[in-house]
């Protein structure tokens, strides 16, 4: 696959599916999302604007933290490996649009379908640590992020996002400054050398080529942050509507969903078989996930699926059945997550809002057993 506007060779990602070449987004098909470790190779694509240039030197790559701080910092990569304690977390990775395509009637964005997610291994030092290194004032309660990518029309005077999260988001400890994924440095498609991780909320938060975290007295209002930018409506609207003077909030933590990773949607089995494997992953934001069921007849009854521990806060949970096949023919396989709070996924898309955020109906695979009609 080539982004022939942005000139970036994108060989190796080839088993992903465009959605847009300018600015650059790309999803993974749900079957190949099959490892515990999404592979750099498998992980989606999501840009605002334009890529920025390269750096020569990554380790001379700097990040300004100012504001409400007593101290404002300039960092480069090679200071925040020698000042802070070195992090690595294994975290779901995830747009807030993923899922938008199953909205009825079409909402405005990129049409994702499940594939907007990935799952890698994060390195870097918590925000946290350097933020008290910089000392918080009585006044800090927000921050927003800002990148060196240009808009989407090339401009390097507008930023193509800049979002920014309450206080205590981003105090958390799984809240990264990152400079390696799956123990490689930070792929530049990827926000290398520098980028932001915040995981279970929106990655648009997620700023990718960070150049500075601003630390203000009041909510963030940059691009991504205002109007219906990554908001949802307080009240249920009727599908369709334009939300104008609707009153919005911030989309923070992101849904419970669960995919199907194999079998791969239109696979066939041999005539005469009873049984079959079906495994997958499923997370829940800032919760954790409950449990995951399946079912192959339309939900008249389940199969509760075998769960693997996370191996941190933010990772994914594995899961595995077995379904009884009654016999040939044609079967729909629908995967449930239900959260700690007891909140499950949808059959039909539900929550209806203009730029289709926060859509977390259930995958369904469809297979065939016995030969072809």
């Amino acid at each position: 696959m080539q982004d022939r506007k942005a000139g970036f060779d994108l060989s190796g990602k080839e088993g992903l599916s465009l959605l847009s070449d300018t600015p650059l987004v790309a999803e993974t098909p749900e079957e190949l999302l099959d490892d515990e470790t999404t592979p750099v190779a498998r992980f989606f694509i999501r840009n605002n604007g334009l890529l920025p240039g390269p750096t020569a030197d990554p380790e001379a790559w700097s990040v300004v933290v100012d504001g409400e701080v007593e101290r404002p910092l300039r960092l480069t990569v090679a200071e925040l490996k020698s000042r802070f304690p070195h992090k690595t977390f294994r975290m779901v990775l995830e747009c807030g649009g993923n899922g938008r395509s199953f909205f009825e009637p079409a909402a405005e964005g990129n049409p994702w379908t499940h594939g907007g997610v990935g799952c890698a291994e994060w390195t870097g030092v918590s925000l946290g640590d350097v933020l008290h290194a910089a000392g918080l004032k009585d006044t800090a309660c927000f921050t927003g992020h800002f990148g060196a990518d240009p808009d989407k029309h090339g401009s390097r005077e507008r930023q193509a996002m800049s979002r920014g999260v309450p206080l205590a988001k981003a105090l958390e400890e799984h809240t990264l400054l990152v400079w390696a994924m799956n123990g490689e440095p930070l792929p530049f498609i990827h926000g290398g050398p520098l980028r932001l991780v915040v995981p279970g909320w929106p990655g648009s938060l997620s700023q990718k080529w960070l150049t500075r975290v601003w630390i203000r007295d009041r909510e963030h209002d940059g691009p991504g942050m205002t109007g219906l930018s990554y908001r949802l409506p307080v009240r249920p609207l009727t599908p369709g509507s334009d939300g104008t003077g609707v009153q919005t909030r911030i989309l923070e933590s992101m849904p419970v969903r669960s995919i199907v990773t194999a079998p791969a949607d239109g696979r066939r089995y041999p005539e005469g078989t009873r049984s079959i494997a079906v495994r997958g992953a499923a997370w829940a934001g800032d919760d954790e996930v409950a449990r995951v069921e399946v079912t192959l007849d339309g939900g008249a009854t389940w199969t509760e699926a075998a769960m693997t521990p996370p191996r941190n806060r933010y990772d994914w949970v594995r899961w595995q059945a077995t379904l009884t096949l009654p016999g040939d023919g044609y079967y729909e396989i629908f995967a449930r997550a239900t959260d700690s709070r007891g909140r499950s996924q949808p059959f039909r898309a539900a929550g209806w809002n203009p730029n289709g955020y926060g859509c977390n109906v259930m995958h369904r695979v469809a297979i065939m057993v016995g030969p072809e009609a």
